[in-house]
């Protein structure tokens, strides 16, 4: 009696994985669309308006000189950047909060985005050190925090709120060492390391694409093979060993994949705040409750941050607006808006 009322039930689990799947890859399609209107959104707007048929002409190799110019070093820098570096921290977003099973879970809110932001200023005011230097420093000061956060993952037996605090604690600490820096800094360096702590993408080149690109592409690859053990981890360590994987090492996996991907964004554009936090709980959201939703997780991090840029650079006539304050005056309400919806509701 058991064996058929098993099999009647493997058609319809069958119905349910393909619908899924099928609402996936539809939603994913959906948001690749809205990133690449955003994108070619970018390159038409500017001091000089570019027709879209004219942008599309030198986006190809055509058009004038002039034209070729503004599209591929001015405009196409900055929209590639905004959107490989949000694609970035939607994955490592996405990553964290699958890892602990939190919403709140991001790489600002566990210490590695102040850890990045300790290392710049220092670097800037203390150091000296201009260019390259600095995105070094920052990144450095992001792996500093993130080996606390690799002491603190290796059991997550406690719901990882041993990792969340230790994090928690990390950006305050953060925030206090940065606060002290300015605070005995000259007026002039300290404007530029606040331009920097805000989040910006301003005078973008093709250094920061190529390596936060690459860096993306490593991370996509690592996340595309951790997704199914991540999944496993919900079931139980004794379990996640009986299907042939291996806890431990598959969290410290996925903090490395993580960390690397919002330690290279926050080095070279600064610590850009919601755009972790938000993307993958939206993803998820569009493609269905318990889906891991990576791609569109990353694909929604890199609209967001993209859109976020235009709205910082053309919705004030005569003034332009940091990344970072556009994405942090959305983050508010909306992480207000998240611990009101998970009140009384297990992480």
């Amino acid at each position: 009696m058991s064996a058929p009322a098993q099999t009647g039930r493997a058609p319809g689990f069958l119905a349910v994985h393909r619908t899924t799947a099928r609402r996936a890859t539809t939603v994913t399609a959906a948001l690749a669309a809205l990133a690449f209107a955003a994108l070619c959104l970018a390159l038409v707007l500017g001091d000089f308006v570019m027709p879209p048929g004219d942008m599309l002409q030198a986006l190809f190799g055509g058009g004038t000189q002039i034209e070729r110019y503004i599209v591929w070093q001015v405009r196409m820098p900055r929209a590639a950047l905004a959107l490989l570096a949000g694609a970035a921290l939607g994955l490592a977003g996405a990553l964290f909060q699958t890892l602990l099973r939190n919403p709140l879970a991001s790489p600002d809110l566990l210490g590695i985005s102040g850890g990045a932001s300790v290392g710049a200023v220092y670097a800037t005011l203390v150091a000296g050190w201009t260019g390259a230097a600095i995105a070094a420093s920052a990144f450095a000061g992001a792996a500093a925090v993130a080996v606390v956060l690799l002491l603190a993952a290796r059991t997550l037996a406690d719901g990882g709120y041993r990792l969340v605090l230790a994090g928690v604690g990390f950006a305050f600490l953060s925030a206090s060492i940065v606060g002290y820096l300015l605070k005995r800094a000259q007026e002039d360096q300290a404007g530029t390391v606040l331009k920097w702590i805000t989040g910006s993408l301003g005078a973008t080149t093709w250094e920061p694409v190529v390596v936060i690109g690459a860096v993306l592409a490593l991370g996509a690859a690592a996340a595309a093979l951790l997704a199914r053990p991540l999944q496993l981890t919900e079931l139980g360590d004794p379990l996640v060993r009986g299907l042939g994987a291996h806890p431990v090492v598959v969290r410290t996996a996925t903090v490395v994949v993580a960390v690397l991907l919002a330690a290279s964004t926050a080095a070279f554009i600064g610590p850009v705040s919601f755009v972790a936090l938000g993307a993958a709980p939206i993803a998820r959201s569009l493609v269905g409750r318990g889906a891991l939703a990576l791609p569109a997780a990353a694909l929604t991090g890199g609209s967001v941050l993209l859109i976020a840029d235009l709205v910082g650079q053309y919705a004030f006539p005569g003034h332009s607006v940091p990344v970072g304050v556009v994405t942090g005056a959305v983050g508010a309400p909306y992480l207000l808006w998240l611990l009101a919806s998970s009140k009384g509701r297990r992480a």
